[in-house]
């Protein structure tokens, strides 16, 4: 981005970047030169997390669920050009549609959907006013009609299913802005949602921030898990 001819930084913001994915994303993204800015709920975890990144990453304290929180943040940071909502829950795992408590479901929409949807309301319209931005959705494929919905964490499935129908209709409405939305599906990765996963944060930070890095020329609208489209 030229500024009075002057090259600057695009300005990363990531949600959740305290630990696991958000955080190998938000070093991944620093080592492409982007300016970071790490986001927590908890202030204190997010600027522990910058400083151990680097002394050129700011961060941020951001709650996705409290929409003063937002507010805050978006005075503060004034213009970013990447937005990944990376922010997550994973609460009714091992549970069933018919037994599944609804405090549990409520609690992950709340989160997943609504809370990554009031963050890009509050970033996204000021990249389309600007003519350029890139927005990642972290999914999964859990949420994925083409690959079956999971039964047996359906509170989570059905978010994921919805953050990736944010992620088209988003698309949709910024086309032809200079924005481009996707979703990624970065697969099980080991963090503490999922102990056990064999996938590094590393090896799956480096789809987010190829999604966070695309080209003008880029997909919008997809949902990609490395260089391959998947179906929704």
């Amino acid at each position: 981005m030229t500024i009075g001819g002057v090259l600057e930084q695009r300005v990363a913001v990531i949600t959740g970047a305290n630990r696991g994915l958000g955080r190998a994303v938000a070093a991944e993204l620093h080592r492409r030169n982007l300016s970071v800015v790490v986001t927590a709920r908890n202030a204190a975890d997010a600027a522990r997390a910058a400083a151990e990144l680097g002394p050129d990453v700011r961060s941020q304290p951001l709650d996705i669920t409290d929409p003063g929180s937002v507010t805050r943040a978006v005075g503060t940071l004034g213009a970013v050009d990447v937005l990944v909502c990376n922010a997550g829950v994973l609460l009714d795992s091992g549970t069933d549609p018919l037994s599944v408590p609804l405090e549990l479901v409520e609690r992950t929409l709340l989160v997943n959907l609504v809370g990554s949807w009031r963050v890009a309301q509050a970033f996204v319209p000021d990249m389309v006013r600007r003519g350029w931005g890139r927005v990642v959705f972290v999914s999964s494929a859990t949420g994925a009609f083409s690959v079956g919905l999971w039964t047996s964490a359906p509170g989570y499935s059905v978010s994921k299913t919805a953050v990736n129908g944010l992620t088209t209709m988003l698309a949709t409405q910024t086309k032809g802005s200079g924005v481009l939305v996707n979703a990624v599906n970065p697969g099980q990765v080991r963090t503490r949602m999922v102990p056990d996963a064999r996938r590094s944060p590393d090896e799956a930070a480096v789809d987010v921030a190829d999604a966070a890095t695309l080209p003008d020329d880029g997909p919008t609208g997809t949902f990609l898990r490395g260089d391959r489209f998947l179906d929704w």
